[in-house]
């Protein structure tokens, strides 16, 4: 049973979580979570949590042991871009795009 979390907005840009998320593609979930442990990037510790709730969900709703789960996909979409303004000289502004990101995992049975 493939088992699907979406974590929403997290506050790190999109190309900096697909770093991340490409080390883990395909791994089973205890390595995943052992490699994110010894990145040293905000993003890791995002990925990771999404990653502990996909395993925990396929525990507790569909009864399958944790040790025999494994990512199939995982993906980083961009999520809503806050929009701030930096006052320049001469009465001038230059835009700040803070960007935001949808973390998307899908946890089977291996």
């Amino acid at each position: 049973m493939k088992v699907k979390v979406v974590a929403k907005d997290i506050g790190i840009p999109p190309r900096k979580v697909r770093r991340v998320v490409d080390m883990v593609r395909g791994k089973s979930v205890e390595e995943a979570l052992t490699i994110l442990r010894f990145v040293p990037s905000p993003a890791a510790a995002a990925v990771a949590k999404v990653i502990r709730s996909a395993a925990a969900n396929a525990e507790n709703n569909y009864q399958t042991p944790a040790p025999s789960l494994r990512v199939v996909a995982i993906y980083a979409d961009e999520g809503r871009t806050l929009k701030r303004f930096r006052p320049q000289s001469r009465g001038r502004i230059s835009p700040i795009l803070k960007r935001s990101s949808h973390v998307t995992v899908l946890v089977e049975e291996a």
